[in-house]
């Protein structure tokens, strides 16, 4: 019993120390998994941040190269504004404004027909075909004794055959008349519908010769007034001249940022066109230099011009508006018919000192047409032109400051 009870002692023993084992190595495996995680989590959150750093960065250089090429972008749009004010002269003389009449003349060219689908018939519907028609099938008759001792049941059996024939035939000719009416009815419905199909090609072929005749005599009105303005401007008539300046200042394109107006009247007393151009007031002519980027404060500022070269630009603008105006009515009257041009550029503005919209003139001036046509306006400097025209001209257009209408003399 001493013995066994020392065995169980040892076997508790063994078995608590396997306890405390197993509890130990639980511990310290639970301890390590722990760490592991939170060495995972350490290095996940690094590997977060890391990634999180590096897509920041490269948000923050997409977003600076936005910023940067919108200031290009800009600054390109500020460019081309500036370079199409300064040129407004240079832009015409390369350009014959001479219009050549008969090139206005309408030749007509009639779209297709708009409804080719009514054009096509319309499909004919598919036929049922007819039932085959039963045929009367007599049972075999019998031969020996068997033919002579069954006469009555094979009578019997012929009878039965024809009662069926008959019903079989009843049946078919109800189902002949069944596929000729369903039939019939096919053809009768594509017969409405081709019937409409006709009717609607001939509306929409009427609709559209009433179209191709207004064409027509649209255009033959047009080539018989384009006929009567030939022939009276080829006699010098007031109205004609009138229309023909019309048709070449309309010609005339400017910038969309720079758009001027024409407004004249031809006296056939004198041979000479008054002619007066309307301009956009300065407050409509940029007056940015440039755009530049900051990083520092994330936004984009911009540099103003000078007084002097937004003053020095809007009245070279206005300079060259006068000298293109001259040589674009010159140029175009190859007969000569116009022998000189009363001239104002100006301006509807608001005038700072009544608060009410006036017309302001920024340059007056006159030019007889043998003598400006000696001009080389490819390298003339515009305001001295003017002088030379003996022209008035504002001193400060870009102020609203008016020209004097006192002292303008003929050239």
């Amino acid at each position: 019993m001493q013995h066994q009870s020392r065995v169980a002692a040892r076997e508790r023993e063994r078995a608590e120390r396997e306890a405390v084992r197993r509890h130990n190595v639980a511990i310290w495996q639970a301890e390590r998994a722990k760490k592991e995680s939170e060495r995972a989590q350490t290095q996940l959150a690094k590997a977060a941040v890391s990634e999180r750093k590096r897509l920041e960065k490269e948000a923050r250089e997409a977003h600076v190269a936005a910023m940067e090429a919108e200031v290009i972008e800009r600054n390109g749009k500020l460019e081309r504004i500036y370079e199409e004010i300064d040129s407004l002269l240079a832009s015409t003389l390369g350009v014959d404004d001479y219009v050549d009449l008969r090139s206005l003349c309408v030749e007509v060219t009639h779209p297709p027909f708009d409804r080719p689908d009514l054009e096509v018939p319309l499909p004919q519907p598919s036929r049922m075909l007819l039932p085959k028609e039963p045929v009367l099938v007599l049972p075999e008759p019998l031969s020996g004794l068997a033919g002579f001792f069954g006469k009555k049941k094979y009578a019997e059996a012929v009878e039965t055959a024809k009662r069926a024939h008959e019903r079989d035939l009843v049946e078919w000719r109800a189902a002949c008349r069944d596929v000729l009416v369903r039939n019939q009815k096919a053809e009768d419905v594509h017969a409405r519908d081709e019937a409409r199909r006709l009717d609607a090609l001939k509306s929409e072929r009427e609709r559209y010769a009433k179209e191709c005749a207004v064409r027509e005599s649209e255009a033959a009105d047009h080539n018989r007034r384009l006929d009567e303005l030939i022939t009276n401007l080829g006699y010098g008539t007031a109205d004609a001249i009138q229309e023909y300046v019309s048709i070449v200042l309309s010609n005339s394109v400017y910038p969309d940022h720079f758009q001027a107006t024409h407004e004249f009247e031809f006296d056939p007393s004198t041979a000479e066109l008054r002619l007066r151009v309307l301009v956009p007031g300065p407050v409509g002519i940029p007056t940015i230099k440039s755009y530049k980027y900051l990083k520092a404060t994330d936004e984009i500022t911009s540099t103003p011009l000078s007084q002097k070269e937004c003053r020095d630009r809007y009245a070279g603008a206005v300079h060259q508006v006068a000298l293109r105006s001259f040589h674009e009515v010159f140029e175009s009257d190859r007969r000569g018919l116009i022998k000189t041009i009363s001239l104002e550029v100006g301006t509807n503005a608001i005038d700072p000192a009544t608060g009410l919209r006036t017309y302001v003139p920024f340059v007056i001036a006159a030019a007889e047409r043998e003598s400006f046509l000696a001009f080389e306006l490819s390298a003339v400097v515009p305001a001295l032109t003017l002088g030379r025209l003996g022209a008035a001209v504002s001193k400060n257009p870009y102020s609203l400051v008016a020209a004097e209408r006192s002292g303008v003399r003929r050239s």
